[in-house]
């Protein structure tokens, strides 16, 4: 469903991304992983067309981003990491304004806007100020808003950020659910059990390039990893030695 051919973002000198090619199939929960600066916001950008590529392609249902933007963007919900939404607009104004975007207006969007607000506890603020928000209530509203057009494909960077326990438990089982139905689901995430035990798949970035990718028991097999977990074949893969040595000290 996401399909990326040597994906490349240069600024200057500096390669953020360098040539990355993945496929991340319909159905699945796919984890992207890496430590800070290895490439992972700039790739989801470019993804979602906020960002344009240097050079390579980005394809989200079989529709390249860059040559049929509208047709690919219509497949997507993307979740930033920071909820970036319009101070002075009321909750349901936000999610009516996001919902017009996709040409989408009516009854149908104006329940679809109070199912999303109740789902995330919202539903008493629908008429609030965006201003008035926490940043964990602006994160749902995020949230929401990427779901409002009931997209094929969700990109989502960092997506527990700001959450309280029972909003991030309500997000893994939207996005499993979202994945039995068909959907797909791309994650960025520094939470390592989150992705262990969520993924179906992994990718591991690093200065702009993959270094592993596929099922966890797969990545295993590549490095000859045994039952390692995720966290320790993590810190082995991008040189995390001066961590591993700290926990076997703390562990004795």
């Amino acid at each position: 469903m996401i399909q990326l051919f040597d994906l490349t973002k240069r600024y200057g000198t500096f390669t953020a991304v360098d040539r990355v090619t993945l496929t991340v199939p319909k159905g699945a929960l796919y984890g992207f992983l890496g430590p800070n600066g290895a490439g992972k916001t700039t790739t989801l950008r470019m993804i979602a067309g906020i960002l344009r590529p240097t050079s390579g392609r980005v394809l989200i249902g079989g529709d390249d981003v860059a040559q049929v933007p509208l047709a690919a963007k219509m497949r997507l919900g993307f979740i930033p990491d920071r909820p970036f939404v319009y101070d002075k607009l009321t909750g349901a104004e936000f999610l009516r304004f996001v919902a017009g975007l996709y040409g989408q207006e009516g009854p149908v969007v104006e329940k679809r806007i109070d199912e999303l607000l109740d789902v995330f506890e919202l539903a008493t603020w629908k008429n609030e100020l965006i201003e008035s928000y926490s940043h964990g209530m602006r994160q749902k509203l995020i949230i929401s808003s990427a779901l409002i057009h009931r997209p094929e494909v969700i990109v989502v960077d960092e997506p527990m950020v700001g959450l309280d326990p029972r909003a991030a438990r309500l997000l893994k089982d939207l996005f499993r659910g979202f994945v039995g139905r068909g959907g797909t689901v791309l994650m960025s995430t520094h939470t390592l059990e989150i992705a262990e035990a969520l993924c179906d798949q992994l990718a591991i970035i690093q200065g702009g390039r993959i270094l592993s990718a596929g099922p966890m028991a797969d990545l295993r097999r590549q490095h000859d990893a045994g039952d390692l977990g995720l966290e320790d074949l993590f810190l082995r893969l991008t040189g995390g030695t001066a961590v591993m040595e700290l926990k076997k000290v703390l562990e004795g």
